[in-house]
């Protein structure tokens, strides 16, 4: 098949500011996951698909809990109420996190997640 691009694991991209490899990144309507740390104007590869550890909101999680990602404090959680670059709907929690445990894994959901 000639059409044929690669898996679709990954989208690469110009950084429009710079970013932290491992940090959550939203391009236009994707998610995904910095694989690599980027200055502005610099080749960056977005993970899209997959699961992750990111530093979450106080409070408990259990597994399947759908995750929405703040922007303002960079982190996941269940609750806040969407603002300017949060997405919300955009991950599930893989596993049960604590009240108090600093991260969460969850699993991205491709295409998925409202943009504020």
């Amino acid at each position: 098949m000639e059409n044929w691009n690669g898996e679709g694991n990954t989208v690469t991209t110009v950084a429009g500011a710079d970013i932290a490899s491992g940090a959550i990144v939203v391009l236009a309507g994707l998610v995904g996951v910095a694989q690599n740390a980027a200055l502005t104007g610099e080749t960056v590869v977005l993970v899209v698909e997959g699961e992750f550890i990111y530093p979450k909101a106080a409070g408990a999680l259990s597994a399947g809990d759908v995750l929405n990602y703040d922007a303002s404090t960079d982190v996941v959680t269940t609750g806040a109420t969407a603002a300017a670059g949060d997405v919300t709907g955009f991950a599930v929690c893989a596993e049960a996190a604590a009240s108090g445990d600093p991260s969460a894994k969850f699993k991205l959901l491709p295409g998925a997640g409202t943009f504020s």
